[in-house]
């Protein structure tokens, strides 16, 4: 069955759920309908503070007010909710005092490197951590705060989903402790276990790193009721937590195996729902992908598949900020417009590395073909068309990893309003490109997820039957031409390939 658009009714529809939706650059509150509808949008800054090269701080506390604030200016005008939902930037990791509710220490970003040498250190013993994972930013936090490990009862660890139902749940006056399992999945601190379920910290992981845990929090689904939101009007239950980028699948409808999306913000992450069968391998595949939970529900484990690329919108951002031959980032799309073709001219976005397929950090960004005709239109439109060639990489590498074909590929993110850089995806794709009716599709899954542990919404199957794109774009290519197209992208690519040699030999 299809879920069915709610009815026109009263301030306060019974279907309406809040989600609270933490990502990288803002934090924004919203009312979310049974179909994914976002209304009542209040959003404030998340100020990222870089204390040093490579580190990336954030105040958790100024966060918690804000999440409050936002919240309850929504409910006041959205009326009661059945109830709430966080979606969250994943692996940003908190560490806090249990008595008091206070951090301990800054919240370490997502993106923060602090812990690379760390990271490598480990794989001498054989554990194979990431520093964008949040294992070693504990241990960091720890080193710092409690290098005895005696508090080990006293502190709290969570990732954003766990901070902020912590402080929507009373914080210490009752509020739960709990991380659900697509957040769990990206910590490197846990194992699954029987039948693929994510329900079991790693005590190898938490021996080396010296991590207590008394300090972890519960895994729980991702969609059901965790505890109830006390310091809201209401007393609301807690539906779903989840990660940002599972959530954007949700809000796109990709809940059945075969579909995917790919979110292009300042990087581009693409996610492949591949169902219920869990992957044959835990780390990386041999196409550069990882394997993912999408969501767990009633403690079964949807898995997906994601390809990572660390430059998207990052080098729009380039052009404007550093070059200034554009005057924002939707002047992109007239000055590309202003040429038909590059002219032969390709750019690989490689500013920060490759992720998938290749992951070479030592990669730089590329330009190949310049001649003494090539102008500023020509320019941009080769930006555009590097962050479309490299969507199309991580298709490829996702249909490859998992063994399934994707028939259109679905797209939200801030350069999805980018009519040039959609149609150039579409044809590096050779398959149509589905925008999201909602440019990010993250806070409306989170409603979505949210309103089925509440009983408004439908069930997942229905989630994707009930999709629908704001608009369809087509690939004009012939399939020659993309290969050929194809064919002289991947050779800029090799081009880009190893630059800071000593950084492309460091691998996570």
């Amino acid at each position: 069955m299809a879920v069915s658009p709610p009815q026109p009714g009263s301030r306060g529809a019974p279907d309406a759920v809040l989600v609270v939706d933490v990502g990288t650059s803002s934090v924004r509150a919203a009312a979310v309908d049974a179909s994914g509808r976002v209304s009542h949008v209040r959003q404030a800054p998340l100020a990222m503070a870089a204390p040093a090269p490579g580190m990336v701080e954030l105040d958790a506390e100024r966060l918690a007010t804000s999440v409050q604030e936002l919240a309850r200016e929504v409910l006041a005008g959205a009326g009661p909710v059945a109830a709430v939902g966080i979606a969250n930037q994943r692996a940003t990791t908190v560490v806090w005092e249990r008595a008091s509710g206070r951090p301990v220490a800054p919240a370490i970003g997502w993106q923060d490197l602090r812990t690379v040498l760390a990271c490598l250190t480990l794989q001498a013993d054989g554990i194979r951590l990431a520093p964008n994972m949040s294992a070693t930013k504990v241990a960091a936090v720890l080193d710092a705060v409690d290098p005895g490990r005696r508090r080990g009862g006293e502190l709290c660890f969570g990732t954003l989903d766990s901070w902020v139902a912590w402080t929507l749940s009373g914080g210490p006056e009752g509020g739960v402790h709990v991380m659900d399992a697509t957040n769990a999945a990206v910590t490197g601190l846990v194992a699954p276990g029987d039948a693929g379920r994510w329900d079991r910290w790693d005590g190898r992981v938490l021996e080396a790193l010296r991590i207590p845990e008394a300090m972890l929090p519960q895994i729980v689904d991702t969609v059901g009721i965790a505890g109830t939101c006390t310091v809201l009007a209401g007393a609301p239950p807690l539906g779903a937590l989840c990660g940002d980028q599972q959530a954007s699948m949700v809000g796109q409808g990709c809940t059945r195996p075969g579909l995917a999306k790919a979110t292009f913000g300042t990087g581009g992450m693409l996610d492949l729902c591949t169902g219920t069968a869990a992957p044959d391998h835990a780390g990386r595949g041999p196409a550069g992908t990882f394997p993912i939970v999408a969501w767990q529900r009633d403690g079964a484990v949807t898995w997906g598949v994601e390809a990572m690329m660390l430059t998207a919108g990052a080098a729009v951002s380039w052009l404007n900020d550093d070059l200034g031959i554009i005057a924002d980032a939707a002047d992109s799309a007239a000055v590309a417009g202003e040429c038909e073709t590059t002219g032969d001219v390709w750019f690989v976005p490689a500013l920060l590395g490759l992720g998938t397929p290749v992951w070479d950090f030592g990669a730089r960004g590329t330009l190949v073909g310049v001649t003494q005709g090539t102008g500023r239109p020509e320019l941009v439109r080769a930006v555009l068309e590097g962050v479309a060639h490299r969507g199309a990489d991580l298709l490829e590498a996702a249909e490859a990893d998992a063994g399934i074909a994707v028939p259109a590929l679905r797209v939200d993110g801030g350069m999805s309003a980018n009519p040039v850089f959609v149609q150039a995806l579409a044809d590096a794709c050779g398959r149509s490109v589905e925008l999201s009716l909602e440019v990010e599709a993250t806070t409306g899954g989170a409603g979505i997820l949210a309103g089925l542990a509440a009983g408004t919404s439908g069930h997942m199957e229905a989630v994707a039957d009930a999709y629908l794109p704001r608009a369809t774009i087509p690939p004009r290519l012939s399939e020659s031409d993309r290969q050929a197209a194809r064919a002289r992208w991947l050779d800029a690519r090799d081009r880009a390939a190893r630059t800071i040699p000593e950084l492309s030999g460091i691998e996570f």
